[in-house]
């Protein structure tokens, strides 16, 4: 018996220096999660959004955007390569990101960003800057150029997406060390992505007929398909922004859920209140519109807080949509900025609300160092007015830039025959004899 038990020690023992010189900072749980959110949140956009814009235009743009959601996804993540990453989390001054990891310099499967190999780090926050800029297309849909689309979205991925990601998301950005709460990109993404698509709107103008002809979405039954996947896809993004597998990472996903189906509820009770009938289109806006809004609080809310920020989010984007497309006549065409773009204002505020230790869940969060509910809503707002101020400023000045480098719109005969024809050449459905 003493021998067994002496062999047991020294096997013990020479196992011991593999437990100690193990990598115990990562996490496996947590790696396998994010690799999995990794998949949801390319999956919002490539087919999501795709599928959700595409539905939504005339039959003859429907390719246009979705070769639009896709090639914005495959020049986004060479950026990224190339240095958007290293401008984005590298250690570098409170404004931008330093150029250390410059073509993923440094990143290998050893180097470790929390309990996450930094490679799942890296890639997780690629899909992020992949679905930003790829929402702005709803603010000029069936009318921009495939070449000005592509030379903007890169551009601004570099000038506006990379900056704003570093203030809210990296340790040494001014907002972030200010003490901003954005739990999953209320300000990154929501707010960027809205203003932009606002002033693409604004500067590029109305489309042709817009406001005489009718300009219906073309297959609902695609834009739902989309929403569904959106739906799904968004799990990942509040989920996965936890960066690990734990509770947090549940109840993010859990209020997330929760808001989406108040706001698809809020939005269909509004429409039965003002025009007697509730809309398949109404229902999905109403559910985006619960995501993107509980996006940036979904690290400090519960259940209930979820449901609230739902039903204000299905509310107040409806009367957005309503006074910006019937009475300022702005054709923000897929209503990107009242839907993402408000949405993203008001979880970031609401976010500075519930980050209260009385009303927050989540341990260890709460409210930055020092401040009560009054001087977090405060800085929230400083956040608000700093990103849109500097995404409007800024995306104003890129689409200038863009339309004298090679024009921003198609011409007159290019818009009537459609986007599918006059800039790719072919057609999104084909329903003749084969």
């Amino acid at each position: 018996m003493k021998i067994f038990s002496r062999a047991f020690a020294l096997i013990s023992l020479a196992l011991l220096p593999c437990a100690a010189f193990a990598d115990d900072a990562i996490n496996s749980g947590d790696t396998a999660w994010i690799l999995t959110s990794i998949a949801l949140v390319l999956f919002m956009t490539l087919p999501g959004l795709a599928l959700f814009y595409g539905g939504l235009v005339r039959a003859k743009n429907v390719l246009s955007v979705l070769m639009q959601c896709f090639a914005i996804t495959c020049i986004v993540s060479l950026l990224w390569i190339i240095g958007l990453y290293s401008l984005t989390f590298a250690p570098g001054g409170p404004l931008i990101g330093g150029l250390s990891k410059m073509f993923m310099a440094g990143v290998t499967v050893d180097s470790k960003s929390g309990t996450l190999p930094e490679v799942v780090f890296s890639m997780f926050q690629l899909t992020f800057a992949v679905i930003t800029p790829a929402l702005i297309v709803g603010g000029f849909a069936e009318r921009m150029k495939f070449s000005a689309m592509l030379i903007f979205s890169a551009l601004w991925s570099i000038v506006v997406y990379a900056p704003v990601c570093h203030w809210v998301w990296a340790a040494d950005g001014w907002l972030y060390t200010r003490g901003l709460i954005d739990f999953a990109g209320g300000t990154v993404v929501h707010i960027t992505a809205g203003t932009a698509a606002l002033v693409a709107a604004i500067v590029m103008g109305r489309r042709s007929g817009y406001g005489t002809a009718p300009m219906m979405p073309h297959n609902l039954t695609m834009t739902v398909t989309g929403a569904g996947m959106l739906w799904v896809g968004w799990f990942g993004f509040n989920g996965g922004s936890a960066l690990a597998a734990n509770g947090n990472a549940g109840m993010a996903i859990l209020v997330t859920h929760t808001s989406a189906a108040a706001g698809a509820i809020a939005w269909s009770v509004m429409e039965l209140v003002k025009y007697k009938k509730a809309s398949a289109l109404g229902m999905v806006t109403g559910m985006v519109a619960g995501l993107g809004t509980i996006t940036p609080a979904a690290g400090a809310v519960g259940p209930g807080g979820a449901l609230l920020i739902g039903l204000i989010a299905g509310y107040v984007c409806f009367n957005a949509t309503h006074i910006l497309k019937r009475k300022l006549l702005i054709d923000d065409s897929l209503d990107v900025f009242p839907v993402h773009g408000v949405g993203g204002i008001i979880g970031t505020l609401m976010a500075g609300i519930f980050a209260s230790s009385t009303l927050g869940v989540f341990s260890g969060k709460g409210y930055a160092e020092g401040m009560d509910m009054l001087s977090q809503v405060g800085v929230q707002a400083l956040g608000v007015v700093s990103v849109g101020a500097y995404t409007a400023i800024v995306t104003y000045v890129l689409l200038k830039l863009v339309q004298k480098l090679v024009g921003l719109r198609v011409n007159a005969e290019g818009e009537y025959a459609g986007l599918d024809t006059s800039e790719h050449n072919e057609r999104g459905y084909d329903l003749g004899t084969l």
